[in-house]
């Protein structure tokens, strides 16, 4: 049983590596937030239909798991459309330390749809990334639009999260990936198509584009998306999101890598970035306390 879930913690800190590098993809890419998740969802619901096809797995779905899926397309289309746009206006760093949030989000809204009591630990640690985040940006107010983007998608984020952590109950997660990201696109182009953006120019991008739009729908969209709503079979949303909050320290030394003088932010920044890390350690300490204490009390039965 530990090596199970090793295996699946393991699975969601490379996700979230992944994750990481898909910011640093977003800042690459030329086009804007909302063609560049149309670009993405559509592609990478491509390549999940090619998987089932392969695979021959059943598209088959009843018509209220495809409303569910349908809603919580419109969710994470809204969720990467916000991110991509704190990321367009600001930088990665300050998009994505915004998006550790989540955990503080996730702790109220977790409990809300799983019906359980809100744990105190979970608030106190959401409130303690909320205050290494006020150091961050008391000293970074020229991002504010960008901090409010990316408080937007981190909203969004907590939300499907613990949605899907009850919809894995009952579907495979290939299945809901598929639909979310097929329906997440449908909407975006009925959007597009509305406001005239679909012009011969909107389909000229650069072959650098094309490069890092393939690598972003396959490897850190369809690829993760699929593994890391499995690996909420075997984790709780509340873990699943704070243990996310890694995915500014794996992007910022990548973002400092390859982008250089624009990531570099001034000292608060680095050590309201160690205090987000600081929390997930403690969550990590705290969830296995817990579990070794149920089997203790269940051996005691």
């Amino acid at each position: 049983m530990q090596e199970s879930n090793l295996k699946y913690y393991l699975q969601l800190h490379f996700i979230v590596f992944i994750w990481g590098f898909t910011a640093i993809l977003g800042k690459l890419i030329s086009i804007e937030a909302i063609p560049l998740v149309w670009y993405r969802m559509l592609l990478a619901s491509l390549f999940i239909a090619f998987y089932f096809v392969c695979k021959k797995q059943s598209f088959i779905l009843d018509k209220k798991s495809l409303l569910k899926f349908f809603l919580s397309g419109i969710l994470i289309a809204l969720h990467w459309i916000t991110f991509f746009k704190a990321i367009k206006v600001s930088n990665v760093s300050i998009a994505l330390v915004t998006m550790s949030t989540g955990a503080f989000f996730t702790s109220f809204i977790e409990p809300f749809f799983f019906k359980r009591k809100i744990k105190p630990i979970e608030i106190l640690l959401g409130l303690i990334v909320i205050g290494g985040l006020y150091i961050i940006f008391s000293f970074e107010s020229r991002y504010i639009l960008g901090i409010f983007y990316a408080l937007i998608s981190s909203f969004l984020s907590s939300l499907f999260s613990v949605l899907n952590g009850l919809f894995i109950r009952k579907n495979k997660a290939s299945l809901i990936s598929f639909y979310q990201l097929f329906f997440g696109a449908i909407c975006i182009s009925f959007f597009l198509f509305f406001q005239g953006e679909f012009t011969a120019n909107f389909f000229l991008l650069e072959s650098t584009d094309w490069l890092y739009l393939l690598i972003l729908s396959s490897i850190c969209t369809a690829y993760a998306f699929i593994v890391s709503v499995n690996v909420m079979k075997h984790l709780t949303p509340y873990t699943v999101v704070l243990t996310v909050n890694l995915e500014p320290i794996y992007a910022i030394i990548l973002a400092l890598v390859i982008f250089g003088e624009s990531e570099e932010m001034n000292s608060e920044f680095y050590l309201g970035a160690f205090i987000i890390l600081i929390v997930v350690l403690l969550n990590g300490i705290f969830k296995n306390k817990e579990i070794i204490s149920n089997k203790v009390d269940k051996l005691q039965q």
